[in-house]
């Protein structure tokens, strides 16, 4: 905005001063060859008496001589045949100044180095003799190159002027602008405490308003999410401290040890949500270079953590695409958390028995982790995928998938739910690694998907259990 008001104030003053300056600088011209004819007008007009009275050579000779330079002036006089007798330097040709005597009045004509002012004058005897008075070049343009410099400077410093002007304008303006744009920027990178000072022109006095209000409702909003969490996940203390001693007395065996490690792990994750949403900084921090974690390392460790209950309910399960590092630009409690909440969902919502697998696939802007299940399917994704909604039945709140979306959406990436070929559910977490939106690389999904091949019945995916 602030160039672009520069710009404007410099066009329109370029525009006035051109529109007044080049008027005014021909007129300058004009006056200054006015003026130097009227001075070779006064000139011929102190020999014209002279003329009236005599028309001896030595007496206009002299006249000649007290009327200014004998180089300037010179009179044409008509006696003595062809071209008359002439007194001083002729610069005008026969034809011009016999036309001179054939009008009867003044004529000017250019020359060599000016112009010459042809003064027709009326002798006593009738006939019509001519003064001819020299206006060099010089003399016409006297002082107009100055007057020009003049004006140039002027509409220099108008110019100048107002651009310093609309600049100063400019920055009164876009200033409150920059800062509501940082402030707006502030608080989306998750600094709460940004704010704008309430300044500049009236319109932008009432969006920083507007912007401090808004941001102390986002203050207040998180406040209240971070009580609410943190209340909600204290009350879940009570059953766990059940749960926690109904473990400790299942004895000894893999299927106890299993079940108090996981609430132990539930412990755990239940205190980590409490700090987390008493702790009033937000974690909106990007990861920097180098974060992330090794998404095939972490599918093995929690297909390692699931098969144990699998192998419990009869299920048979498989893992492809684990056996090398895929690096994904997500953390990797994130990742575990996404793949335990899809896990779970397999066992929370298909009958023991039901196979499953787990496939990931990396590709070169993007990397695919497959969940699939021989079950009944969802009939609904869309419902499934709105956050406390979930499939509609028993357990199901939406809140697992909607951890699996918020994971894929902060690379770029998203999630969709179709149909497995186990003829149950597929869940796609689609990784993107260049950070990209969905929308723009959606064109680019076949380098990933040509690498997919057969997924879970051939038998070059065999599944690899893992004990």
């Amino acid at each position: 905005m602030r160039w672009a008001l520069v710009k404007v104030s410099l066009a329109v003053t370029a525009m006035v001063v051109v529109a007044f300056a080049v008027p005014l600088g021909l007129v300058i011209r004009e006056m200054a060859r006015d003026r130097a004819f009227s001075n070779a007008e006064r000139e011929a007009a102190a020999v014209a008496p002279a003329l009236s009275i005599t028309t001896d050579r030595d007496q206009l000779e002299r006249v000649v001589a007290s009327a200014g330079s004998d180089a300037g002036i010179s009179v044409h006089l008509p006696a003595g045949g062809n071209g008359g007798a002439d007194i001083g330097r002729r610069r005008a040709t026969d034809e011009d100044i016999a036309a001179v005597r054939a009008m009867g009045r003044a004529s000017t004509t250019e020359v060599q180095g000016g112009s010459t002012l042809l003064q027709p004058v009326a002798l006593s005897s009738g006939e019509i003799a001519v003064v001819e008075v020299y206006v060099p070049e010089s003399e016409v343009t006297n002082g107009v190159g100055t007057a020009w410099a003049v004006l140039a400077a002027v509409g220099a410093a108008l110019i100048v002027g107002s651009v310093a002007v609309a600049d100063r304008l400019g920055v009164r303006m876009v200033q409150p602008a920059q800062r509501l744009a940082e402030g707006a920027h502030e608080l989306g990178e998750g600094k709460l405490g940004a704010r704008v000072p309430e300044e500049g022109p009236k319109e932008l006095r009432l969006a920083a308003v507007a912007f401090n209000s808004m941001a102390d409702q986002v203050v207040q909003l998180l406040a209240n999410e971070r009580e609410l969490a943190a209340d909600l996940s204290h009350r879940l203390r009570t059953p766990l401290t059940v749960l926690r001693l109904n473990a400790a007395s299942l004895g000894d065996g893999p299927a106890a040890d299993q079940t108090r490690f996981a609430v132990e792990q539930l412990e755990r994750e239940v205190d980590t949500i409490i700090r987390t949403a008493r702790d009033a900084r937000p974690r909106t921090a990007a990861a920097g270079p180098g974060a992330g974690c090794d998404a095939a390392e972490v599918v093995r460790e929690r297909m390692g953590f699931w098969s144990a209950l699998a192998e419990d309910e009869g299920r048979k399960w498989r893992v492809a695409g684990a056996d090398r590092p895929v690096r994904i630009p997500v953390a990797r409690a994130d990742l575990a958390a996404a793949l335990d909440a899809l896990l779970g969902n397999v066992f929370r919502h298909t009958a023991e028995g039901t196979a499953f697998a787990v496939d990931l696939h990396n590709g070169e802007d993007a990397v695919i982790v497959l969940v699939s299940d021989a079950g009944p399917g969802i009939p609904d994704p869309e419902a499934a995928m709105a956050r406390g909604r979930g499939s509609g039945s028993d357990g199901s709140t939406g809140l697992g998938l909607d951890i699996v979306r918020r994971l894929a959406e902060s690379t770029g990436g998203d999630v969709r739910i179709g149909s497995s070929v186990l003829g149950g559910t597929e869940v796609r977490i689609w990784i993107q690694l260049d950070g990209r939106a969905p929308e723009r690389r959606r064109g680019h999904r076949g380098s990933v998907r040509r690498r997919r091949g057969p997924r879970l019945i051939s038998s070059a995916n065999r599944p690899r259990s893992l004990p």
